[in-house]
C-alpha cells in the first residue's frame, strides 16, 4: 500500500491544469451562449403551430399577463419531452446529490441506495395521481389549484411556504459547487459562488424556461460523463468491481437490510423505504420546480412520458453516485482523509478523491468540476425561473390581487430573479458551520415539502375536506415538519447528537493519527423527535396535514362530495364517488371557472354513461 501512501503526500502537487480551466470556462460559456441563443436568436424566430390538438383546449390558457411572460415563464406549452425530462433529472441532481451521495454511501453504507425503489413508486403515484389533475386544469402555477380547491388563502400560504423554502435552499445550490471547486484550486468559496450565481441569473434572465429547459439538458449530459468517467477510471485503479465490493463488504458498508424497526437509526430499510417514497413523491409531485416543466409539455401523457425518462435517468444517476462512494471507501479504507487532515468536510470526499486518483489526468478533474457546476446551475436556474413565477401568478396577481402592465410584469419577474440570487449569495456565510448537506438539504426542504404535498393530497383524495381543514392542516404539517427538523439541527450544531458513522482507519497514513472515541449515551436525554432520521420528516409533514386537515374538516362541515367538481379530484378516486358528482350542471359560484370546463363535465359525464367505466376520467 505504499503506493497509495505515496498517493496521500502527493495531493499537494494536483492542481488545475490549463485543460482544465479550459473545460470548466467552455462549460460556464456555453451556459451563458445558450440563454442568449434563446434570448435573442430563437426568440425572433416565428414558431410553428402544433399539429396535435393540445389538451389545453379543454381549458383557457394560463396567463402571466401576456403571451411574451406565457412563453418567457412556461415555452407556450410546446416543448419537447426529452429536453424537460433532462430538465426534471437537472431539478433534483444538483452538486447535493453528486457529493452527498458519495459520502452518505462512505459513511453510512448502501442501505440508501435501496431509495431506487422509492423512485420508482413515486414515478407511478405522481403520473396517476397528481399530474392528471394538473394537465386537465390547465393551470400555470401548480398553487392555483388550491384556489379553486379550497380559497384564496390557502393558495397564498403554500405558494409562500415554497418561496421561502427555495431562498433556504438557494445557498446549498452554490455552497456545493464553491467547496468542490476550492477542494482542487483554492479559489475562495464566496468568489467562485458569485461566479455561478452571476452566470446563472444571466442565461435565466435573458433566456427564460426555453433557455433554463435546453441548458437543462446538456448540463444533465456533461454531469452524467463527468461521473461516469470518474467511476471507470477509479474501477479500473481498484483492479475491477469485484475488490471494490469485496473491500467494501469486509468494511461494513455492504448494507440492504438493516431493517430495526428504530425510527433513530439514519438509514434503515423502513426510512429509507418509507421515508425516501414520502420524500421523492413530495418533491416531484406537486412542487411548482416540476409541475413547471410538466406543464411545459402539450399533453397528459407527454408530461407522463417525461416522468418515464426522467426515473430512469435518476434511478440510474443515483446508482452511479452510490457507487462512486463505494470508490471512495475503497480507495481510503485504511487512512480515513476527515481524520486524517486532508479535508475538513465530509461533503469533500469525492472532490479529493477525483484528485488523488485521476488528478494527474489533464481535464479530468475539470471536467469533473464542470459536471458539479452544471449540476449546481441547472438546479439554481429551475429555482430562480420557477420561483419568479411563483411570485408573480400565485403573490402579486393571487394573494394581493394586483394586475400588473406588460411591461411592469416583465421588470418585477426579472427583478425577483436578480434579488433572489443577491439573497442567495448572503446566505451561503450561514452554511459554513453545517456538514453532512445532503441532510440538511432533505430536512430543509421536508418543511415545505410535506406540508404542500399534504395539502394537495387532502384536495385530491380526500373529498369531503374544505378550507378550515386544509389551514388546520398546513399549520399542523409545518409546526410538525419544523419543529423537528430545526430542532434536530440545533441539537446536532450544540453537539448533543453526533452522526453515528460506520468504522474507518488511519493504518495507513503517512503520520500516526488517532481517532476519537465518541461517547453516544448522552443522546438517550435528547428530545426524541431531534433524534429522528431526517428521512421521517417528510412523512411526519404529510401525515399531520391529512390526518388534523381530515379531521377538522368533519368537525367544522365537510364539503358535500355529491357537489363536488370532479375535475378537482385525482382521478384514481372517481370510482368511489356518487354518480351526482358526474352529472352536468351549472358553474358552482365557489370556483372561478369557465364555460368550458362545464361542458367538459358534460361530456365526460355522457360518455361514462355510455361505457360504464369511471376509470377513463
Amino acid at each position: 500500500m505504499s503506493d497509495k501512501s505515496n498517493n496521500y503526500a502527493e495531493y499537494s502537487q494536483f492542481h488545475f491544469y490549463i485543460a482544465d480551466y479550459c473545460v470548466f470556462v467552455a462549460m460556464l460559456l456555453l451556459s451563458t451562449g445558450t440563454g442568449i441563443y434563446f434570448g435573442y436568436i430563437r426568440k425572433n424566430v416565428k414558431p410553428v403551430k402544433p399539429t396535435i390538438n393540445l389538451e389545453t383546449n379543454k381549458h383557457k390558457e394560463p396567463d402571466f399577463g401576456s403571451k411574451a411572460m406565457n412563453e418567457y415563464l412556461l415555452g407556450s406549452r410546446r416543448l419537447k419531452v426529452f429536453p424537460v425530462a433532462m430538465s426534471l433529472i437537472a431539478s433534483y441532481i444538483s452538486g447535493v446529490t453528486m457529493l452527498g451521495v458519495p459520502s452518505e454511501i462512505y459513511n453510512y453504507g448502501t442501505q440508501y441506495w435501496l431509495i431506487m425503489v422509492s423512485i420508482v413508486l413515486m414515478a407511478v403515484v405522481v403520473s396517476k395521481v397528481y399530474l392528471p389533475v394538473f394537465t386537465t386544469l390547465n393551470v400555470g402555477s401548480s398553487y392555483e389549484y388550491l384556489e379553486l380547491r379550497f380559497s384564496s388563502s390557502v393558495r397564498s400560504i403554500a405558494s409562500f411556504m415554497f418561496v421561502m423554502d427555495e431562498i433556504f435552499f438557494l445557498p446549498i445550490i452554490l455552497y456545493v459547487p464553491a467547496i468542490a471547486f476550492n477542494q482542487v484550486t483554492g479559489v475562495n468559496i464566496y468568489v467562485i459562488s458569485g461566479v455561478i450565481c452571476v452566470v446563472c441569473v444571466i442565461y435565466t434572465l435573458i433566456g427564460g424556461i426555453k433557455a433554463v429547459v435546453h441548458t437543462d439538458a446538456w448540463q444533465t449530459l456533461v454531469m452524467f460523463i463527468a461521473l461516469v468517467v470518474v467511476v471507470i477510471l477509479g474501477t479500473i485503479a481498484a483492479g475491477g468491481p469485484g475488490p471494490v465490493f469485496k473491500h467494501a463488504s469486509e468494511g461494513g458498508r455492504i448494507i440492504f437490510f438493516n431493517i430495526t424497526p428504530s425510527l433513530y437509526e439514519r438509514q434503515s430499510f423502513w426510512a429509507v423505504l418509507i421515508g425516501g417514497f414520502f420524500y421523492w413523491t413530495a418533491f416531484n409531485s406537486v412542487n411548482q420546480t416540476m409541475v413547471q416543466r410538466y406543464m411545459s409539455l402539450p399533453s397528459l401523457k407527454k408530461g407522463q412520458q417525461s416522468i418515464i425518462i426522467f426515473t430512469l435517468g435518476v434511478v440510474l444517476f443515483l446508482s452511479v453516485c452510490c457507487f462512486a462512494g463505494l470508490l471512495v471507501f475503497d480507495f481510503y479504507r485504511n487512512c480515513d482523509p476527515l481524520n486524517a487532515g486532508l479535508i475538513s468536510n465530509d461533503d469533500q470526499l469525492l472532490p479529493i478523491y477525483v484528485m488523488q486518483t485521476v488528478g494527474h489526468l489533464q481535464g479530468i478533474p475539470g471536467l469533473f468540476i464542470a459536471g458539479v457546476f452544471g449540476a449546481a446551475l441547472s438546479s439554481l436556474s429551475v429555482v430562480l425561473n420557477a420561483t419568479a413565477l411563483v411570485f408573480l401568478q400565485d403573490i402579486v396577481r393571487g394573494s394581493f390581487k394586483v394586475k400588473l402592465s406588460e411591461k411592469a410584469t416583465n421588470i418585477l419577474v426579472k427583478s425577483v430573479i436578480v434579488l433572489l440570487g443577491a439573497v442567495a449569495m448572503s446566505l451561503i456565510f450561514v452554511l459554513e458551520k453545517l456538514s453532512g448537506i445532503l441532510s440538511v438539504a432533505t430536512s430543509v426542504t421536508a418543511i415545505a415539502g410535506g406540508t404542500t404535498c399534504g395539502i394537495f393530497t387532502l384536495g385530491m383524495l380526500v373529498p369531503w375536506s374544505n378550507t378550515k381543514g386544509a389551514l388546520a392542516g398546513a399549520a399542523a404539517g409545518a409546526v410538525m415538519s419544523g419543529w423537528i427538523s430545526f430542532g434536530s439541527q440545533a441539537a446536532i450544531g450544540a453537539g448533543h447528537i453526533g452522526p453515528h458513522k460506520l468504522n474507518v482507519s488511519v493504518s495507513e497514513c503517512l503520520v500516526n493519527y488517532t481517532i476519537p472515541v465518541l461517547d453516544y449515551s448522552g443522546e438517550s436525554e435528547v428530545f426524541p423527535l431531534y433524534r429522528l432520521s431526517f428521512h421521517w420528516i417528510t412523512v411526519i409533514g404529510v401525515l399531520s396535514t391529512l390526518l388534523v386537515g381530515t379531521v377538522t374538516s368533519f368537525l367544522t362541515g365537510p364539503t358535500v362530495v355529491k357537489k363536488m367538481d370532479v375535475e378537482l379530484l385525482s382521478p384514481v378516486i372517481h370510482r368511489f364517488l356518487p354518480k351526482e358528482c358526474f352529472q352536468p350542471r351549472s358553474a358552482s359560484p365557489d370556483f372561478s371557472r369557465d364555460s368550458t370546463a362545464q361542458t367538459s363535465i358534460h361530456l365526460l359525464a355522457n360518455n361514462r354513461e355510455q361505457t360504464n367505466d369511471r376509470d377513463r376520467y
